[in-house]
């Protein structure tokens, strides 16, 4: 019976061990890119995608205004609520006259 217990830790050691292999060779990301990636949303679901993206600035009005005018554009808003722009090109790659990120 111990060897069958030890067995079945090991086994679970290394599926372990395999699964976060494979999370780091993905860039550690939990998320389905294909969820989120260019084209992945249709006009009509900007706004929903945008309240969320924008829920937790203190700046409501110009995040929603810039992210659904990106979303228009780009049909897609990266996951979360700061950051993860590398999911998106186009949202990513948008820029300001000036140089800046178009895109919260």
């Amino acid at each position: 019976m111990a060897k069958f217990t030890a067995f079945v830790l090991l086994t679970l050691f290394a599926i372990s061990m395999l699964q976060t292999l494979v999370l780091a060779s993905q860039g550690g990301h939990h998320f389905n890119r294909n969820h989120y990636g260019p084209g992945s949303l249709k006009s009509n679901q900007c706004p929903s995608q945008c309240s969320r993206r924008c829920s937790q600035t203190q700046y409501h009005k110009p995040c929603m205004f810039f992210c659904q005018k990106c979303c228009k554009k780009c049909l897609c808003v990266p996951p979360g609520y700061y950051g993860n722009k590398a999911v998106c090109p186009c949202y990513n790659n948008w820029k300001t006259k000036e140089g800046g990120p178009k895109c919260p």
